[in-house]
């Protein structure tokens, strides 16, 4: 059997672990499933899949266990009274967490003899085993290597480095960013709609503006981060305060809730206050930082 058609057990058949069980049958690997309520199991089984009546029937079936279940209560609920039949296997766990519980569920795989990754699926189970998305993995690097070509069936796998939580952080971050930028789109396009603009009409200008132009701040604000130094040659917080009271106005003439961009002038503020009004707006890093030391 070659590395492509690696047996794998998927433990947990929520909408994502079935995606994901789905996705390594595509691909034409062998798979073990298990779930609590074993009904969900039945259109992977018509897909090839092969049911397997318990955790500890599921682990011994694969030399590889991806387990994705509500959270780390779960995950130990099921898990811990079979953690034997772990030795020997690599466990991967793609359970929504936090940094700090997947540093402990690695030290515990570990007492138990197998090797372990940690992972974060970022798409919805539709954009599992697309390759333009990314899963991230942070853990051994002998591991992650071994598996890589299994783990590819997925979507894009991405190895963040050897520290098990990088992964959970990751995640945690680029969901913050996620939500904070559909939120201020949707803020805009409530802006524009007030003046009976479609959101299909609004949504394509700013979908190039980001491409284009924040983009480009991104990739030059972050060097400036790395350095602790930011000029402000562009634009600076003095001005992007002069510039979001703008917005503020528009919207509340509008009737458009403010709170989004009152919550970002307020960062603007604490930064000037910090001394950064000449830099640029990246300088807003070091208040978010600290915040508690600038209130």
């Amino acid at each position: 059997m070659n590395a492509e058609q690696q047996a794998v057990t998927v433990v947990g058949l929520g909408s994502m672990g079935s995606a994901l069980a789905a996705a390594l049958l595509d691909r034409g690997h062998p798979v073990t499933v298990w779930n609590r309520s074993a009904g969900k199991a039945g259109p992977l089984v018509d897909q090839g899949a092969r049911p397997a009546a318990t955790p500890r029937e599921a682990i011994e079936a694969s030399p590889l266990v991806i387990a994705c279940v509500l959270d780390y209560d779960a995950l130990h609920t099921v898990l811990d009274p079979v953690a034997d039949a772990l030795a020997g296997r690599t466990l991967v766990n793609l359970t929504s967490g936090s940094p700090e519980q997947a540093h402990e569920a690695a030290a515990w795989a570990r007492s138990h003899g197998a090797d372990y990754l940690d992972g974060a699926v970022m798409t919805t189970p539709p954009g599992v085993g697309s390759p333009e998305m990314m899963f991230l993995y942070s853990g051994s690097r002998s591991v992650f290597d071994a598996h890589r070509p299994t783990l590819a069936a997925l979507g894009d796998p991405l190895y963040l480095g050897t520290d098990p939580g990088l992964a959970s952080l990751y995640d945690t971050a680029l969901l913050g960013l996620m939500w904070s930028t559909m939120t201020g789109w949707l803020h805009g396009t409530a802006l524009v709609g007030a003046e009976k603009t479609p959101a299909t009409e609004f949504t394509p200008v700013a979908i190039r503006w980001l491409t284009a132009a924040v983009t480009g701040f991104l990739t030059r604000y972050a060097a400036q981060v790395d350095a602790g130094r930011y000029p402000g040659d562009d634009a600076t917080v003095d001005v992007q305060i002069a510039a979001i009271e703008h917005l503020i106005h528009a919207a509340a003439a509008r009737g458009v809730d403010n709170a989004l961009p009152e919550l970002l002038k307020a960062a603007m503020l604490r930064a000037r206050a910090a001394g950064h009004g000449s830099d640029s707006y990246a300088s807003l890093i070091e208040v978010l930082k600290s915040p508690a030391e600038d209130k």
